[in-house]
């Protein structure tokens, strides 16, 4: 892959702070967090406020970002879709500061977090007496966000039941407490996220259609960290700078292999699992752990990746036929992808497989793989 962010920019131990207004890439941070200054091979930032900013690099996220120019001040309802720890909060705070609602509240409800009596109190509200133990009168998350934002976070999750009364408030600003027979007007911008395939949930009957069509005026998809890996040297370095001045720790070097390794990994969980590495790192100051670690992370996904691209199997031949075409697939796409991991080493790929050289060379061979060559200085065992 072509980076188009300079890898030496990770290795700079100072930072340079940023305009308020730039605009960047996201790649996400997280609460909690003192405000950072950003890294200098991001060269722009925006903070959100509550200690969060919106930072990256990549071409795919800077895509995303145009579309967040395009829908922040046009007030619609955004459906945020991606895999988890992705950044979709980020993205919905980022949104909020560029609209005409940035002075206003900003509120987060996790729709899979409650069970379905509770999430219809939190979100619209009660009277007293509504139910045991209402005894007094509460306002929902609807009317504390009056003229605000408010983020449904895993909307998919959420029961049916307030799916109706949140088509409701889409359709019509109304909505009614729990225990009331007036409704009562709100004027509040909706972005919901979810990290499942919603078209599924909604094909299960799991979630309605005419919802999901009111919601999904604008949707905003983000990649994956593995598909926009020139965020990492950024994230690395945004990363350990904020939390080494959390932590009270000395910012730690990103030396050549370490980024080499998080690189090449597949980070099935995103930006924030790349963040715990990096609080691992500062916690252990051990980089050898960190990167063994990753390391057997990696050869898990070797070996576990065959089996869901598996092709279908032959109708004939017997059992021991079907074993055979099988174990063969299996083992062509594991010693492809490990040749890939160690860039064509076949001494390297053989520790990765746990096994030895001459016995991986044999099964190159055998199944025909060709066209990932041996090093000129390897030998056989």
């Amino acid at each position: 892959m072509n980076h188009a962010i300079p890898l030496s920019a990770v290795y700079e131990r100072s930072v340079t702070p940023a305009a308020e207004d730039d605009a960047s890439v996201p790649a996400l941070k997280e609460s909690g967090l003192p405000a950072a200054s950003p890294p200098p091979s991001a060269r722009e930032v925006k903070r959100l406020g509550d200690n969060w900013s919106y930072v990256a690099a990549s071409p795919a996220m800077l895509e995303v970002r145009k579309q967040v120019d395009l829908v922040a001040n046009i007030d619609v309802p955004v459906l945020l879709l991606g895999e988890s720890g992705t950044g979709k909060e980020v993205i919905a705070r980022l949104i909020h500061k560029q609209s005409a609602r940035s002075h206003r509240t900003f509120m987060k409800v996790n729709c899979a977090a409650l069970p379905v009596e509770l999430l219809e109190s939190e979100l619209f509200g009660y009277e007293a007496g509504a139910f045991t133990g209402a005894r007094q009168a509460k306002p929902g998350k609807f009317e504390v966000c009056h003229r605000g934002t408010i983020m449904l976070d895993e909307i998919a999750e959420m029961p049916i039941p307030p799916q109706a009364k949140l088509l409701h408030v889409l359709q019509d600003g109304e909505f009614s407490r729990l225990g009331s027979n007036t409704s009562a007007k709100v004027d509040v911008r909706v972005l919901a996220a979810t990290n499942v395939d919603i078209h599924q949930a909604i094909e299960t009957r799991k979630f309605r259609a005419d919802l999901y069509y009111r919601l999904s005026a604008f949707t905003i998809h983000l990649p994956p960290l593995r598909d926009r890996k020139e965020d990492i040297p950024v994230l690395l370095n945004y990363f350990a700078t904020t939390w080494a001045d959390l932590y009270g720790r000395p910012r730690f070097h990103v030396s050549t292999k370490m980024l080499d390794v998080c690189l090449r990994y597949l980070w099935p969980g995103n930006v924030r699992e790349l963040e715990n590495v990096v609080k691992r790192y500062l916690i252990l100051g051990d980089e050898d752990q960190v990167l063994t670690m990753l390391d057997s992370k990696s050869n898990d996904q070797i070996l576990r990746e065959p089996a869901a691209r598996r092709p279908a199997l032959p109708h004939s031949g017997g059992l021991k036929s079907l074993v055979r075409a099988v174990k063969q697939e299996a083992e062509t796409e594991a010693i492809i992808r490990a040749l890939e991991q160690t860039r064509g080493s076949r001494k390297e790929a053989a520790k990765v497989l746990k096994i030895s050289l001459r016995a991986l060379q044999y099964k190159i061979r055998q199944y025909g793989i060709d066209g990932l060559t041996e090093a000129p200085s390897e030998t056989s065992d």
